[in-house]
């Protein structure tokens, strides 16, 4: 393999990986390889874990709630294949239920066709709290009623995660939604403390983009973030852009919560891996403004990012000094774990999925596996 191999525990100077029917066979010393094995000499770098991201809206000049179709999502795996994720979620934020079955329907057809990568969805609302909303369209937020129930439990997506307002939805319902098999999040909450630790109780397991969209620490009211850093057993998604969280906070959060609680998402809009750079893209008819990897309203509120799982990983080495180990298992491991998909993702070992990442010096993607199928960048 002729590159330095990171297997989710620990880094292999003279190491190989065998791939065998789009699942990892062995890892073994590159001289003890059986030389009728066909062999790629990669020149060098890291192969690890292909990247894994829970919360992409967007990619190659297309938003997923604007075109929820199976031609949509192939191209915004392809887009972001080229920054090393191999693995990720359907994002629909807030909007009618006409566009939340469409995707529905678009994730269930693509991953029956096989678009590499796709492995589930996420619902990104609409059972928020209007007072943190962000970009999130008023007009769709919505109750967690028994049709949107029936809707969410009844997708037949193997993986599926529903970010809510814990304040806005029913305990009973929360753990209905646990019990069917879905990760529940916390999200665009104005939960206090009592409200926020119920909802852990009652079945939510993560929350989304933590700081971003909820209520804040405070000394006398600890707030979603407060609550989501205290519960050691809670996943918290973060958002290493640079923009949306001071590199201090990520440092914060890092340091509270248990290793490997806190993954890399991120929030991705349309301008990744677009085809040519764009001033702008259309969400609910409104134009985002795309400057300095920001995507802003007219009036200066942050819509979604313009960040790649590559430049995440880096950001957290080089801006919040996480180690690099840990920042690639933010990006493949830890999310992974969550999702309930750590038996098949996340490390480089026999028996998972042959989904991995090649990264030279600079961390720059040079190619990638999905299954055993490789792409160069």
């Amino acid at each position: 393999m002729n590159a330095d191999i990171f297997t989710g525990d620990s880094v292999l100077s003279d190491g190989a990986v065998v791939i065998d029917d789009g699942r990892i066979a062995t890892v073994c010393p590159r001289g003890t390889l059986d030389p009728r094995i066909e062999s790629q000499d990669l020149g060098g770098g890291l192969v690890a874990p292909g990247f894994l991201d829970l919360q992409v809206n967007g990619g190659g000049g297309i938003l997923f709630n604007a075109s929820p179709t199976v031609e949509s999502l192939v191209r915004i795996g392809a887009a972001h294949r080229t920054f090393g994720t191999t693995g990720w979620l359907a994002t629909v934020i807030t909007d009618d239920v006409g566009v939340r079955r469409k995707a529905a329907a678009a994730v269930r057809d693509a991953m029956a066709a096989g678009v590499p990568g796709l492995l589930g969805i996420h619902f990104e609302g609409p059972h928020i709290n209007p007072e943190r909303r962000g970009v999130h369209d008023a007009r769709h937020i919505a109750p967690l009623d028994a049709a949107a129930l029936d809707l969410l439990t009844g997708t037949g997506i193997p993986h599926a995660l529903v970010t809510l307002a814990p304040e806005r939805v029913p305990a009973a319902a929360v753990r209905r939604l646990a019990a069917a098999g879905l990760r529940v999040a916390a999200g665009h909450s104005a939960a206090g403390w009592e409200e926020a630790t119920a909802g852990f109780a009652a079945g939510i397991t993560g929350v989304t983009h933590l700081y971003n969209a909820m209520s804040p620490l405070g000394s006398r009211e600890p707030g979603l973030v407060g609550a989501a850093l205290a519960e050691d057993g809670c996943w918290c998604g973060i958002i290493v852009d640079g923009h949306h969280v001071h590199d201090a906070a990520v440092r914060i959060a890092w340091k509270a919560k248990p290793p490997g609680r806190l993954f890399l998402v991120t929030d991705a809009m349309p301008p990744v891996g677009a085809p040519a750079p764009a001033a702008g893209f259309a969400l609910y008819g409104e134009t985002i403004g795309v400057a300095d990897g920001r995507c802003v309203t007219a009036d200066g509120r942050l819509a979604g990012s313009a960040l790649d799982m590559a430049t995440a990983v880096r950001n957290a080495v080089r801006r919040v000094g996480i180690p690099l180990e840990e920042a690639l298992r933010m990006a493949s491991a830890h999310p992974a774990a969550f999702m309930g998909m750590d038996g098949t993702r996340g490390r480089i070992a026999p028996g998972m999925a042959a989904d991995l990442v090649h990264l030279d010096a600079e961390l720059t993607v040079r190619g990638s596996w999905i299954g055993g199928k490789y792409a160069s960048a």
